[in-house]
């Protein structure tokens, strides 16, 4: 298997704390048209958005996250209309929020049509908005963490391509339009991931941790804050060694905490993973393709493929 040991214990040496799930301000969005600024201070991706003719907002890009969102700040500045309750899912729980109608909502290349989007509390969400997947979806999110820069472009289905050198294609599973990765192990017994870009930290369900309990350090309580204002203690640890397409990761920092995501796309019963910001800022790029459900990775410069 390869491994990524340098880069591993860069992210192992992050302090367990007070830790967020998702907090901090968001910088005005100044970009062009396909290559999108994203908040690298933060650990989250923030990329200019318009609705309607005002703007741009600067949303967060939520991989882990069904529904986009606003800030019911920003929707009342907009006196966008009231829509329905709908249940939405958040780390903490499912519950009962209350939606606005966003008539168009444009980003890079994607145009919606109308949304009915939970509002929320910007001091939560830590942004004027989030993109899920439903936004998302049928498109292309390349994150290059070199240049601190992510491109939003549409995709459709195509025959698989050929892999670049120093790059690892994983394939995915879809589930309620979330791309869950089955090529992932621990001591070479299959787990699932979710590709998490919204969260600073990798999350893991019980069932995970039974399976790594031998070999777990001495786990810290630390606090998580959800989208929706409410609060959770999880416990924040390492695993020694996690395998996802073939790439190693050494020291992995992981908050274990059965989180409502897990119950909604299946994966309660399983071990599964949420990979979040922590552990994606290992690489030089990401490619999240939810057309092809495929994900690419392309390892750091310098590390050569059979050196992993």
């Amino acid at each position: 298997m390869r491994g990524i040991p340098a880069l591993a214990i860069i992210v192992a040496a992050a302090a367990p704390g007070a830790l967020p799930a998702r907090q901090g301000e968001v910088p005005p969005a100044t970009t062009t048209e396909n290559t999108l600024a994203f908040d690298d201070a933060a650990s989250r991706m923030t990329v200019p958005v318009t609705i309607g003719s005002t703007g741009p907002y600067a949303f967060i890009i939520d991989t882990g996250a069904e529904r986009t969102v606003i800030s019911r700040e920003l929707a009342t500045t907009l006196g966008l209309a009231p829509g329905p309750d709908v249940r939405m899912t958040a780390m903490t729980g499912t519950s009962n929020v209350g939606t606005v109608v966003i008539p168009s909502l444009n980003v890079s290349k994607i145009t919606s049509q109308p949304i009915e989007a939970p509002a929320l509390f910007s001091a939560n969400l830590g942004a004027p908005g989030m993109l899920g997947i439903d936004t998302l979806g049928g498109h292309a999110l390349s994150i290059d963490f070199e240049t601190n820069s992510m491109t939003v472009r549409p995709s459709a289905k195509r025959g698989r391509e050929p892999i670049r050198t120093g790059d690892i294609v994983v394939r995915a599973k879809s589930v309620y339009g979330q791309l869950i990765v089955t090529q992932a192990y621990y001591k070479g017994r299959r787990i699932s991931v979710i590709i998490d870009t919204g969260a600073s930290v990798s999350m893991g369900n019980s069932a995970l941790r039974a399976r790594m309990r031998s070999e777990l350090k001495t786990p810290t309580p630390i606090t998580l804050t959800s989208v929706t204002g409410d609060s959770m203690v999880a416990d924040y640890t390492q695993v020694t060694q996690l395998d996802i397409g073939g790439v190693s990761f050494k020291n992995l920092p992981i908050a274990f905490s059965d989180v409502a995501p897990f119950k909604r796309f299946g994966l309660a019963k399983e071990p599964a993973l949420m990979l979040g910001m922590d552990a994606l800022r290992m690489f030089r790029k990401v490619d999240v393709d939810f057309a092809n459900r495929e994900v690419r990775f392309s390892l750091p410069r310098g590390f050569r493929p059979d050196a992993f």
